[in-house]
Order: structure tokens, then C-alpha cells, then sequence
């Protein structure tokens, strides 16, 4: 291990390096807001660098970092930026949601020949769950059924998941089956699983901390509309965080997605005929 000064741009540069070299780095920015600083090593670098080669250098890096959103962190410390990401052709972008989660897809990302940025959720730090010994991996690009239903999908990531659960619970006690779909991963995103679960109940909202505008439930929802239009039930419901700065402490609160705003668009779909 290398204890380095805190400059995210070093310490992705010999990351990067490391990776062209055949290691396998894991470099940690601990708050996911510095990531910026070191985009030049990232996007022009680490994730171009099989195209630009001819296949012939690879950049087997993983790039661990978390957002802090939900915890009062203020503008700075609170952003959730996957989809910045989710732009860049060659860097994977996974985000797991419990504990088991977070150890097979490190693990996964650790071993995968391209770079992955492997974004943590703080909120979810407090979260206790069971998590196998031994090799054990999930697989990039694989989402999880969280929770079966026949009613309606809901569809989330990381913190969102726990919200999203707990939406489908209160939604239970009305007899509406909410399944909750967590993508784990947002590149390579299990398409196939999305659009076979919206496909069964017919209606889907998707929920995440990332800015509602361009978020990555933009990505996901154009697909549903493209794949499935002919049978939804309802429009397709997107939640994300608003698009504006986080403030501090208690009003981050309006911010970003809850329990009873996904519920209020489960209802939605719900009502809506077609």
C-alpha cells in the first residue's frame, strides 16, 4: 500500500500508470466531488487507452470513491456524478447497494481488464447484511431482483434501492406488488433484466440520487420507451435529485427523492389507464 499526499490528480496519474505497467491499482478518491480534478487522467487516459492502442495496452484499474449525498454534507461533498461517467466509452461504472454487493462487485471490478469507477453510497455505510466468505464475485453488468412483484418496477441503484424497498413495503399494505430492480451496474446496464420486469407489470419508475435532468434514469427510461411502448400501462415515472446545488444539513431533504415521493409516482402509474 501507498500512502499518498491527498492530490486526486497524482494519485489517479500513478494509478494509471501503474495499470499500463500490469498491475492492478485500486486508487481511492474518498469523496466522489474531487473526482473532477483528475478527469484528464481518467477520461483521456485510463478509458481510452485498448481504443488508442489497438488492444494492445490496457488499463486494469478500479477507481473507488463514494458520494455523500443524504447526510448533510453541503454543495460540495453531497453530488452524485455517475452519469458524468456513464458518458465515457471504455470505463465501467457500478454502484452496489448491500454489503454482499459491495464485495462481489469490487472484487469483479479489481479483476476486470478495463477501468471501472466503483462508486459507494455513505448512507449505506450503516447498513448491516450478510456477505459470503471465500472467492466470491458478482459479475459486472448483471442486475438483481431486490424484491418480486407484479404490479409495477421500480428501478434503482445504490441508496435508492433501500428507499425503493421500502416504498414497495408501504405500497404492499394497499395490495400493490412493487419489484424492485437494483442495476448494481450502470455500464455495462443490464438492459435485458430492466426490460423483462417492466415487461411483466407494465409500468416502471425509476428512481436514483443523481440529478433527475440527463441522470442516469434518462438512459434508462428512453430504453423502456423505445423497447416497450406498446406495452406500458402507464408513462414511465423518473425521480432524481433536483437540479441545483445540495444545501446543507436539514434541507437536503427536498433535494433529493424519498420514500413517499416514489410512492406518490408508484400511485401515479397505478391510476393511469391506457
Amino acid at each position: 500500500m501507498l500512502d499518498t499526499p491527498i492530490s486526486e490528480a497524482a494519485i489517479i496519474g500513478a494509478a494509471v500508470g501503474a495499470a499500463f505497467e500490469g498491475q492492478i491499482p485500486v486508487a481511492e478518491i474518498m469523496i466522489m466531488d474531487f473526482i473532477s480534478i483528475a478527469m484528464d487522467q481518467i477520461v483521456n487516459h485510463a478509458a481510452k487507452s485498448r481504443f488508442m492502442s489497438a488492444g494492445r495496452t490496457t488499463a486494469p484499474l478500479t477507481i473507488r470513491t463514494a458520494t455523500f449525498g443524504g447526510l448533510g454534507s453541503g454543495a460540495t461533498h453531497s453530488q452524485s456524478l455517475e452519469a458524468w461517467f456513464m458518458h465515457v466509452p471504455g470505463l465501467k461504472v457500478v454502484m452496489p447497494s448491500t454489503p454482499a454487493d459491495v464485495k462481489g462487485l469490487l472484487k469483479a471490478s479489481i479483476f476486470d481488464p478495463d477501468p471501472v469507477v466503483f462508486i459507494e453510497t455513505a448512507a449505506c455505510y450503516g447498513i448491516k447484511g450478510e456477505v459470503p466468505l471465500g472467492d466470491y464475485t458478482v459479475p459486472l453488468g448483471v442486475a438483481d431482483i431486490k424484491r418480486p412483484g407484479s404490479d409495477l418496477t421500480v428501478i434503482s441503484y445504490g441508496r435508492g434501492v433501500y428507499d425503493a424497498l421500502q416504498a414497495a413495503e408501504q405500497l404492499a399494505q394497499d395490495g400493490i406488488e412493487a419489484e424492485v430492480v437494483d442495476l448494481r451496474t450502470l455500464v455495462p446496464l443490464d438492459v435485458d433484466t430492466i426490460l423483462e420486469s417492466v415487461a411483466r407489470t407494465g409500468r416502471a419508475v425509476i428512481t436514483h440520487y443523481a440529478t433527475e435532468f440527463s441522470g442516469p434514469g434518462a438512459e434508462v427510461s428512453a430504453r423502456i420507451n423505445s423497447e416497450l411502448f406498446g406495452r406500458l400501462k402507464a408513462p414511465v415515472e423518473r425521480l432524481g435529485a433536483r437540479f441545483r446545488s445540495i444545501p446543507a444539513h436539514s434541507l437536503e431533504a427536498h433535494v433529493y427523492p424519498t420514500v413517499d415521493t416514489i410512492v406518490a409516482a408508484a400511485r401515479r402509474t397505478m391510476e393511469y389507464s391506457r
